[in-house]
């Protein structure tokens, strides 16, 4: 019988407790034995909600049990590399939300902390693990459709978060655009360009500091594939994700999912269903795989399927699109790497 893997969750906010119940319900090899929030009152409503009989305010308990071998953390991006850092140091292999954090020094830093200590990191890239990426993906991957030439991600919200969210997230290209930047890798490899246009055009709060809620981004890759990013954090018809790799002998896309494909037509014209209105409705499947493979990497010591590497890059290209956005001009990634 496969033992099962004790380990505690740091963070108990939207994603945190998303992450709870999945590991309570939905990962039986996970035994999650503990939670910590610097808001007790919340931690404590998440644990009675899910029969977690340990609650802590400060995570440095957690890291002293020597029965805890990983650690969930889902706290405030601005927390992430420290926490990184003292769990490593702890010994506790270590699943974070994107991104690691807003800077590249501190997430070097965070890595460094994961290498010397030799524990697994992996990071939440949720996107990563949707089957119907994942197929055009293996797709693409297999060579029958040729060299790819073009890639098109559109990513929009069907409203903005909270304003209070928005001002410590980093802004558009390190919050939300981090995830298509990860799955433009994901899909055909590495950027060497970012060209990066945007507007406020939804809520003028926005230009209060700094931030964009509509933006086009072009990608060059380094085989000369050229890549679309088109954002927006106000679609009104609902969570629109869709993704296309154009080949030189074909093309692989991946449509917006709908509760059925039935089609009704009447005076009026035809009529579909619609599309999710909420990321944890669309990608609810993969925010259950993810922990799931990383509980078991984490038992049969295997490489986890998205990795420092992946979280330090995918923050390189966002800095190269606030810096094309701020130039307005093209950005190699060599001027953010050095």
């Amino acid at each position: 019988m496969n033992r099962k893997i004790k380990i505690a969750a740091i963070g108990t906010g939207r994603m945190g407790s998303v992450h709870v119940a999945n590991l309570v319900n939905k990962v039986p090899e996970a035994d999650l034995s503990a939670i910590c929030d610097i808001r007790l009152d919340v931690a404590k409503a998440v644990a009675e909600q899910w029969g977690i009989g340990r609650v802590v305010q400060d995570y440095h308990e957690l890291l002293a049990d020597p029965e805890i071998e990983a650690v969930l953390i889902a706290t405030s991006t601005d927390t992430h590399a420290d926490i990184i850092k003292d769990c490593a140091a702890a010994g506790k292999h270590i699943f974070c939300e994107k991104p690691l954090a807003l800077d590249l020094k501190s997430i070097d830093e965070a890595l460094g902390a994961v290498a010397k200590a030799g524990v697994k990191l992996q990071v939440g890239f949720n996107l990563r693990f949707d089957k119907n990426f994942q197929r055009v993906r293996q797709i693409v991957q297999s060579g029958e459709l040729g060299r790819t030439c073009i890639l098109k991600i559109t990513n929009r919200d069907p409203e903005l978060p909270s304003m209070e969210f928005l001002r410590v997230s980093g802004g558009l290209f390190l919050d939300m655009t981090i995830h298509d930047f990860d799955m433009a890798r994901f899909q055909v490899g590495e950027v060497i360009e970012v060209y990066a246009t945007g507007s406020v055009l939804i809520d003028e709060e926005l230009k209060s500091f700094g931030d964009l809620d509509t933006a086009v981004i072009t990608l060059k890759f380094a085989d000369g594939t050229i890549g679309s990013i088109d954002n927006s954090r106000q679609a009104v018809y609902g969570y629109d994700q869709r993704l296309e790799v154009f080949c030189l002998n074909g093309t692989a896309m991946a449509e917006n999912e709908t509760d059925h494909t039935v089609a009704k037509g009447n005076r009026e014209g035809f009529h579909t269903a619609r599309i999710p209105n909420f990321f944890m409705q669309r990608y609810a499947p993969c925010y259950v795989e993810e922990v799931q493979q990383f509980i078991r990497c984490v038992r049969d010591d295997l490489p986890t399927p998205t990795t420092g590497e992946d979280g330090h890059k995918a923050v390189e290209i966002g800095y190269a699109a606030w810096k094309s956005f701020r130039e307005n001009r093209p950005v190699n990634l060599t001027e953010i790497t050095g």
